[in-house]
């Protein structure tokens, strides 16, 4: 799970950053889940965090998949076009059993 906060968050900078991960983030070999979206504003119980613009959630078959996603051009390609706007980026990595 990554959550990224924007320096700007317009809605065109965050409907662009949603369609960069799209582009770049997906259908990568071993990829199970991949999901990318915005924050809802109406979900705003008093347990959801807010600090967010986009959310991106990808799941892999194995950590060799996770560790080559890491080292990938499409994945380097993405930080380079887009880090620029991050004003943060909050990564959770997990090890999930069934």
């Amino acid at each position: 799970m990554v959550y990224f906060s924007l320096r700007d968050n317009s809605p065109a900078a965050i409907e662009r950053l949603v369609a960069s991960c799209k582009e770049h983030l997906a259908g990568h070999p071993g990829t199970v889940l991949f999901a990318a979206g915005t924050r809802d504003p109406e979900m705003a119980r008093d347990v959801n965090d807010k600090q967010f613009d986009v959310a991106l959630q990808l799941v892999f078959s194995s950590r060799a998949a996770h560790d080559a996603y890491q080292v990938d051009p499409r994945h380097a390609k993405f930080i380079s076009e887009n880090k620029a706007n991050w004003a943060t980026v909050r990564v959770f990595d997990a090890f999930v059993s069934e």
